[in-house]
């Protein structure tokens, strides 16, 4: 039980993680980042929830773009 205390993304979720992500760096820079179609033509939160809900190497990259911005911040960072 504890592992989940130490987890940034424990009680984070995946609307949560593309909402800021998108609110973050845009959906132009976020297809940047992430080259999967879902963030690239014509992006949407719900289809990119769907989409990464059933691909697990996508929600990885996500999840890993988002703690990335999120230690960046933490960090005192303005931006990438």
């Amino acid at each position: 039980m504890s592992e989940q205390h130490n987890d940034p993304l424990h009680g984070v979720t995946l609307e949560k993680i593309v909402n800021s992500l998108v609110e973050h760096y845009g959906w132009d820079e976020l297809g940047n980042c992430i080259d999967i179609n879902c963030f690239i033509s014509n992006p949407s939160v719900k289809s990119s929830l769907k989409f990464l809900r059933r691909t697990p190497w996508a929600r990885k990259k996500v999840e890993d773009l988002y703690l990335h911005m999120i230690m960046f911040e933490r960090e005192g960072g303005q931006g990438d």
